[in-house]
């Protein structure tokens, strides 16, 4: 798959990401809807970190010729969604909060920034003139 395909893929999954767990935040906890959308958001976030793995660092150094700095988000959300997860089943809701609100910061907010920085295409397809 080409890297705009898998660019586009990726934000079909995060803006729905996005949007629900910027949601999840804010609304009440526990409730049976929370948990469905939180099952929901955290599927989501499954499936888009799964795409940015087969995307290859467009900036600076490589890592196996493929990774970059970034990708270090990404292996952060692939182990902070299951316990995530873990820790809600377990009704560790410290755990749980924590870790959601790990993945909300730093899995959508400080990656987003990144993406929109220059030199990256979100960046040129948003501020291009």
């Amino acid at each position: 798959m080409a890297y705009a395909q898998l660019a586009y893929a990726h934000l079909v999954t995060v803006v729905p990401a996005f949007v629900l767990g910027t949601y999840l935040v804010v609304r009440s906890k526990g409730t049976p809807h929370h948990k469905v959308l939180g099952r929901a958001y955290l599927a989501l976030m499954l499936i888009t970190v799964t795409i940015t793995l087969f995307m290859p660092a467009a900036n600076g150094s490589r890592i196996f010729g493929h990774f970059g700095y970034i990708h270090l988000l990404s292996f952060f959300t692939l182990w902070v969604v299951p316990t995530a997860y873990l820790a809600a089943r377990s009704h560790n809701l410290k755990r749980h909060r924590n870790s959601m609100i790990g993945l909300y910061f730093g899995g959508l907010l400080i990656a987003g920034s990144f993406a929109f920085m220059p030199g990256r295409m979100l960046h040129g397809w948003l501020f291009a003139s």
